[in-house]
């Protein structure tokens, strides 16, 4: 691991417990053993190495989606949200750190003031809005989804998702022990009800 990515790694732990606000750059530079110059060498300044974990979540979870649908066969539109949903489930636990990071409040405030961080923020939530819209389009074409706007219900889809995420993020509830409620949910607003099993048969 390189210089560069050893800071952003102890910077996006120290973000994500400690605040924007409140992470100093000398504690990174304890942290990491890069001398305060070292780092500044690579980042301007502290909100440019909080660009630059953001630009690396965006690359990150856009490459581990991009690997799972490559790799998995989907036999129904209605399937691949569900895969989606699980997969993006798992993310939020294996990436806890930065999806912590993204559910601050730091990162809003801060775009409130830096288009950059607007930009990076608006870049990481349309690219994981789009997958579940790429799976809606898919249910709707394949008849195993009801005809609505597949945007629209990726963003309601997304916010369920990704507020379960936020309550286990916080460690307020056991995102697993709604999982199942959760896909229900989904089916009964996005499945086509004219055809009979709307994806609750559906197999990856």
């Amino acid at each position: 691991m390189s210089k560069k990515e050893t800071i952003i790694r102890a910077a996006t732990v120290l973000f994500s417990r400690k605040g924007f606000e409140n992470t100093r750059m000398s504690e990174i530079s304890r942290i990491t053993g890069a001398a305060e110059g070292t780092i500044f060498y690579h980042f301007k300044n502290k909100e440019d190495l909080f660009l630059a974990i953001l630009e690396q979540f965006r690359l990150d979870v856009t490459g581990e989606f991009d690997r799972y649908l490559g790799e998995m066969k989907f036999v129904s539109g209605m399937a691949m949200l569900e895969g989606c949903i699980s997969f993006f489930l798992s993310l939020a636990e294996t990436m806890e750190d930065r999806f912590l990071l993204l559910h601050r409040r730091d990162a809003y405030e801060l775009a409130r003031v830096n288009d950059a961080c607007k930009g990076h923020l608006e870049a990481i939530y349309n690219g994981l809005v789009n997958i579940f819209e790429k799976a809606i389009t898919r249910g709707q074409e394949d008849d195993s989804m009801a005809a609505m706007d597949p945007k629209k219900v990726a963003l309601i889809v997304f916010s369920m998702v990704d507020g379960l995420a936020r309550l286990n993020t916080y460690e307020l509830y056991d995102a697993g022990s709604l999982y199942d409620e959760l896909i229900t949910a989904c089916r009964r607003m996005v499945g086509n009800q004219r055809i009979s099993g709307t994806g609750d048969e559906d197999a990856v």
